[in-house]
C-alpha cells in the first residue's frame, strides 16, 4: 500500500473518531439539559404546591384570620351575636347584615327609627349578626374589616351609634373604601368617645377577624338567601313584600301580647 493511501485511511479514521467524540459530547450536554430541566420542573411544582397550600390555609378561615375573639358582651352559640336592647324584651329581631350591602342600607334607612323606638322602650331586643358576602361576591375586604371595626366598637360600648354611622357613610358597592383602616377610624370620630387608642389598635390589628370569619361561616351554614335577613322570633319577615315599619311595629306588639 502506498504511503499516500495509508495517510488517507489514517485521516479518515481520525475524522471518524473526532466525529464520534463530538456526538458523545453533544449527547452528554443533552442529558445535562434534561436533568436540569427536570430539577427546575420539580422545584417549580414544589413552589406551586406551597402556594396552593398557603392559599388553602387562607380560604378556610383558619389560622390566617387568627383566633375567634368575640367582642365584649357577645352572646349566643360561640358568642356570634351582638345584642342590643333589654334582654327581658319578649320579642327578638335577628338581623343578618353586611356593612357593604346596599340592600342592608336600604333596610336601615326605612326601619332604623322604628327598631330603635321598639328597642329603647323595651318592646324588642335586637340580635345583630354579621356577614361578609359582598367581599365574596364583589371582591375586597371591606365587609370583613368594617365588621371587625363594629366589633371593636362593641368592645367600647358604642356598637349601635357606630353601626349607624357605617350605614350612613356606606360607599358604593364596588368601592372597597371600608377596606382601609384609616376610613373606619375616621368614621369613629363621628361617635363621641369612640376614637381611642384601644379602638384604633383593635381595628388595625384585626382583633376580631377570626370572629368575623366564624360569623360569616354561620351565615353560610344557615342557607339564607342573602342580606339583610330579618327574623322576628325566628320567622323570616323580610321576605314579606307587604312589610313596612308600621307593620313591623304592629307585629312586635301583637307578639308581645300573645
Amino acid at each position: 500500500m502506498s504511503e499516500k493511501n495509508r495517510d488517507g485511511k489514517r485521516t479518515a479514521r481520525e475524522r471518524l473518531a473526532a466525529e464520534r467524540e463530538k456526538q458523545r459530547a453533544a449527547e452528554k450536554r443533552r442529558r445535562g439539559l434534561i436533568v436540569g430541566a427536570s430539577v427546575v420542573c420539580v422545584l417549580g411544582l414544589a413552589a406551586v404546591i406551597g402556594i396552593i397550600a398557603a392559599n388553602a390555609g387562607k380560604d378556610d378561615g383558619g389560622e390566617a384570620t387568627g383566633p375567634a375573639v368575640a367582642p365584649s358582651g357577645a352572646i349566643g352559640q360561640s358568642g356570634l351575636v351582638i345584642p342590643v336592647g333589654k334582654q327581658s324584651a319578649k320579642s327578638t329581631l335577628t338581623i343578618w347584615e353586611d356593612f357593604r350591602c346596599p340592600a342592608c342600607q336600604a333596610f336601615e334607612t326605612a326601619y332604623r327609627s322604628t327598631i330603635h323606638e321598639l328597642a329603647d322602650t323595651g318592646q324588642l331586643k335586637v340580635d345583630y349578626r354579621l356577614a361578609t358576602i359582598i367581599d365574596g361576591n364583589v371582591g375586597g375586604s371591606g365587609s370583613g374589616n368594617s365588621a371587625n371595626a363594629a366589633a371593636c366598637a362593641q368592645d367600647a360600648g358604642k356598637f349601635t351609634p357606630y353601626h349607624d354611622v357605617l350605614y350612613d357613610n356606606q360607599p358604593p358597592e364596588n368601592d372597597d373604601a371600608f377596606a382601609e383602616d384609616s376610613k373606619l377610624i375616621e368614621l369613629a370620630g363621628k361617635v363621641e368617645g369612640l376614637d381611642t387608642p384601644a379602638f384604633r389598635t383593635c381595628v388595625e390589628d384585626g382583633t376580631h377577624d377570626g370572629w368575623v370569619a366564624k360569623s360569616n361561616q354561620a351565615f353560610q351554614d344557615g342557607s339564607f338567601s342573602g342580606t339583610p335577613t330579618v327574623l322576628l322570633n325566628g320567622k323570616n319577615i323580610y321576605q314579606d313584600q307587604t312589610l313596612t315599619p308600621a307593620k313591623l311595629k304592629q307585629m312586635v306588639q301583637e307578639a308581645n301580647q300573645g
